[in-house]
Formats: C-alpha cells, structure tokens, sequence
C-alpha cells in the first residue's frame, strides 16, 4: 500500500512538471490509474495463490494479463474524459498517450504476475523441502527404532531359556537372574524415547545384562570394565553396548567349557568416545550360528546418525583376541538432540 500511495504522488507530481496540467486532473488521472493498477495486482496475486501455472502455461497468464490491461486503460479512459470532457487539452493529451499508458500498464502486471508466480513456486519448493526433510527424518527415526528393538528378542529368548533351565538345578539363582531381567527390561522401556544416553547410564544398563549373563554362565564369566573418569558425562546412542557384548560372550564362551574374562575399556581421545570390547576365542573351534544381526543393525545405526561407515571396526590379534572398537563423536549440540 505504501509503494502504492508513492508511486500515485510520484506520477502526479511528474504529470504536473511535465504536462503543465493542474494539480487536480494531475491527482485525479494519477489515483485512478494507480488504484485500478493497485487492485488488478491483489487479483493477480490472490489468483496465482491459488492457481500455479505449469511452465507451459505462464503464456496463458500473460495472455490473462493483456486482457486485465486493456480493461484498466479503458476503465481509466472511461472515468478520466467523462470527469473531465471539457479539459479538450487533457484529452488530446490522453489519447495521444494511450498506448505508452497501455504499454506501461501491462509491464507492470505483467512483472507483478512474473514476480508472484516466482513468489510461489519457491514457497512452494521450500514446503515441499520440508516436507520432505521431516519424512526423511520419521523414517529415519522409525529405521533407528525398529533396529534397536530387534536386538531386543535375541536377548530376551536366550535369558528365558536360561531361566527355564535353572528352575530345574537352582531355583534360587532363577529368582535372582528373574529380578536382574526384570530391572533390565524395566530400563529398556524407559530408553525407549531416549536416543542419546551418557556413558554412565549406557554402563548401569549393560552392567545389568552382565549380571544376568554371569548368573547363567557362573563362574565361566569374568568381566573387566575400565571407565575414564573423564567420559562419564559424554554421549552415546542408547542401547548400543549390549549387541557388542552379547557378540563377545557368544563367540568366546559358547563354544568352550573353560573360563573366560571379557574386557571393556571406555576412553575419549580428541572429543570421540572410544569403545573397546575384547574377548578371547578359539580359532579351531567353530563359532556358533547366528545371523550377524547385531554388529550388523550398530553400522546401520551409526551411519544413519553420523553417516560414516567406519564407526565399528573389529580385528583378531596374534594371541587369539577379538577385538569390537567402537567409535562416537561427540558433538557440541549432542544435548539437543536428546
């Protein structure tokens, strides 16, 4: 409105200094086109809200466009030589500038339609970029849940087994590795809605699976577990240690009667968190079937957070050690994510 009101002032005062005509047909010719070309442009604009014309058809809005000019120069024609029929200069004058007022009208509109239609098709890419970066981002989510509650079952069904079986020879062991589920369980349902966790919780929760896996496997199971002081408070996806763990007791202690001592170590060294989790194994011994689901879901999980697909790494040492390392940057705005 304000560019409206400027540019009617702006083309009367030009018409005054240049025409010599008074100041009241100056103002007059210059509000009655201005207004007329003012209101055509909201039509213009309200229409194009609604309507977006394919590339092919942006003629078909121009053609629209000479159509809406010839109504407003004639309309102006109209009003102008029916207000002032006895000012025979000023009608000269307006018949002789008819097609320069025309011409002047339509590039106008014309612009106005061509800078509305631009208006819209980037608010409209933008809406759809949107939209499809929050679709992305559900599937995403929906990806990282359904990876992180099918490593859930695995688990769950060897624990039951476990229970079923030492209700027959220790009842009282049962009760205990019952409890100690339980609680594990009870937290599992809690993380639910939780993608980042601190390294202490993370460590709470896995010392609560290490605990049922001790009660099934007695004796056979020694864990060694060093934290850095300093890693306490850094982050980690949730859920994301047991897999690792489950691996190394699986592959170390399934297919051997001796015992043994799986190692985790906790460490940062240039803001990324570094996991180790090693276990030793029987090189001649074959290792027990299995899908490989789990170290396979923590790559999937690791890349669609970091998009970096050398995370997870895992070697065998001379001295028959498997060795899972694992690897978390650590992001300034990790907590708003959480």
């Amino acid at each position: 409105m304000a560019f409206a009101l400027a540019w009617i002032v702006l083309y009367a005062v030009g018409l005054h200094y240049v025409a010599n005509f008074s100041w009241l047909i100056c103002f007059a010719d210059s509000l009655i086109n201005g207004l007329l070309l003012f209101f055509i442009c909201i039509g213009i604009s309200n229409m194009l809200g609604y309507y977006q014309p394919k590339n092919e058809r942006i003629l078909y809005v121009l053609i629209i466009t000479l159509v809406l000019t010839f109504l407003s120069v004639f309309v102006a024609q109209y009003a102008l030589l029916y207000i002032f029929n006895d000012y025979k200069d000023y009608n000269d004058f307006y018949n002789f500038s008819f097609f320069f007022r025309g011409l002047i009208t339509f590039m106008c509109l014309a612009w106005c339609a061509l800078a509305n239609i631009l208006w819209y098709k980037l608010e409209e890419q933008s809406e759809t970029h949107e939209h499809l970066s929050a679709v992305k981002s559900l599937a995403k989510e929906a990806e990282l849940n359904k990876l992180r509650h099918q490593l859930q079952p695995h688990f769950l069904f060897n624990s039951l087994n476990s229970v079923f079986a030492l209700t027959m020879v220790n009842p009282k062991e049962a009760g205990v590795m019952i409890t100690k589920l339980a609680s594990f369980l009870r937290g599992t349902l809690k993380r639910d809605d939780e993608l980042w966790v601190s390294v202490e919780e993370e460590m709470e929760y896995i010392q609560l699976y290490l605990d049922i896996e001790k009660v099934r496997f007695s004796h056979r199971l020694s864990i060694e577990v060093n934290v850095a002081e300093n890693t306490y408070s850094l982050c980690l996806p949730g859920t994301l240690l047991q897999p690792i763990v489950e691996n190394a007791i699986k592959f170390g202690l399934y297919n051997t009667s001796a015992g043994i001592t799986i190692k985790i170590d906790v460490t940062v060294y240039d803001n990324i968190l570094n996991v180790r989790v090693q276990n030793p194994f029987d090189p001649e011994m074959k290792a027990t079937g299995g899908t490989g689901f789990g170290l396979t879901a923590i790559k999937r999980r690791l890349y669609l957070l970091f998009a970096n697909p050398d995370l997870l790494h895992t070697e065998i040492e001379s001295n028959n050690l498997y060795i899972t390392t694992l690897k978390i940057p650590q992001k300034n705005d990790q907590n708003d994510i959480n």
